[in-house]
């Protein structure tokens, strides 16, 4: 009995401490010092490991990053603006916010939407 009841417990920790599931397109709000904007990423999973699009203001670039349970960062090269980077936690499966910070531009937050 004792056993059964550890296993389902370790079963339960092991399905929270999961990564959530990113892969598709989302859409970004994005709100900084100098203005607000909207930004598209598109993001490929494999495990903890995302990669990815974004496309915005700024143009195209390759993003990069991780998921581990409900937290989420990635970031991208903004060109001239410098090392684009968000951390947020998602909120439900289509959902997520958080912080960002864009080099040279500042720092802000951002609420996205999977489409």
């Amino acid at each position: 009995m004792k056993r059964g009841l550890m296993a389902s417990v370790f079963m339960i920790c092991a399905a929270t401490l999961t990564a959530a599931d990113l892969a598709g397109t989302w859409s970004a709000n994005v709100t900084l010092d100098v203005g607000s904007g909207t930004a598209i990423f598109k993001f490929t999973q494999s495990g903890e490991m995302l990669s990815g699009s974004y496309a915005g203001t700024l143009g195209e670039a390759k993003v990069t990053g991780t998921v581990k349970g409900d937290q989420v960062e990635f970031s991208f090269d903004g060109g001239q603006a410098g090392k684009i980077v968000y951390r947020g936690k998602l909120e439900g499966a289509s959902k997520m916010s958080g912080s960002c910070e864009y080099g040279a531009l500042g720092k802000g937050t951002f609420t996205a939407e999977r489409k």
